[in-house]
């Protein structure tokens, strides 16, 4: 199940952002693992930022560097330096950087005068909401380490990225609604890419017993 519109949307992107600033980025001489390091690094000075109390800045810049993050494998495409490798590591990268801005956002409210209960709802939610992120996305590389393709539900890391961004550049308050959003729907969608998984896993062992 995906949201609908999202796959024109993902090529409105690709047409008009991916592509135009990858050629930008090989005409500066930039290679794709070098982008997916410095898109990183961009994540960490968001993080930062937030860490810091500048939530507004660290989620504009958080918002910049997913974008930088889009380039690289659409510069691997264009230079046909597309790799094993890279894909590892543009995946590695996605998930510190990820998680460094959830470790921003619990250094800012550690640092914030909330009270004890709210503080301590806030951490729990935070924690949830990094759990289950971290888990869909391990759930992509393990089903298309089995040959499936898993990129089926509602909270992908698109969304977690703008609604991240969304959350730290409205402030504290509506961040926290955003996280308990992600937490859940990130839930449901762990649970939308096990039972997609166990049906092809079954599918092909249906396929398996039946083709002697």
């Amino acid at each position: 199940m995906v949201f609908p519109g999202r796959e024109q949307f993902r090529a409105i992107v690709l047409r008009y952002v991916e592509v135009p600033g990858a050629r930008t980025l090989r005409a500066l001489g930039f290679t794709p693992n070098t982008v997916t390091i410095l898109g990183f690094c961009i994540s960490l000075v968001a993080a930062a930022l937030v860490g810091a109390g500048f939530l507004m800045a660290g989620g504009l810049v958080f918002l910049a560097g997913s974008v930088m993050d889009l380039m690289d494998g659409a510069l691997a495409r264009l230079t046909g330096r597309v790799s094993r490798f890279g894909a590892l590591l543009d995946s590695v990268m996605d998930r510190l950087g990820e998680a460094a801005i959830f470790l921003g956002i619990a250094i800012h409210s550690l640092r914030y005068d909330l009270s004890d209960e709210r503080l301590l709802f806030l951490m729990v939610v935070l924690l949830l909401a990094l759990v289950a992120s971290q888990t869909v996305s391990y759930l992509r590389a393990r089903g298309e380490g089995l040959g499936i393709e898993t990129r089926t539900g509602l909270m992908t890391r698109p969304e977690r990225v703008v609604l991240l961004s969304l959350g730290l550049i409205l402030g504290l308050r509506p961040l926290e609604i955003i996280l308990i959003v992600i937490a859940a729907v990130s839930a449901l969608t762990l649970l939308q890419r096990l039972y997609h998984i166990q049906r092809s896993l079954d599918r092909d062992s249906g396929s398996t017993s039946g083709g002697g």
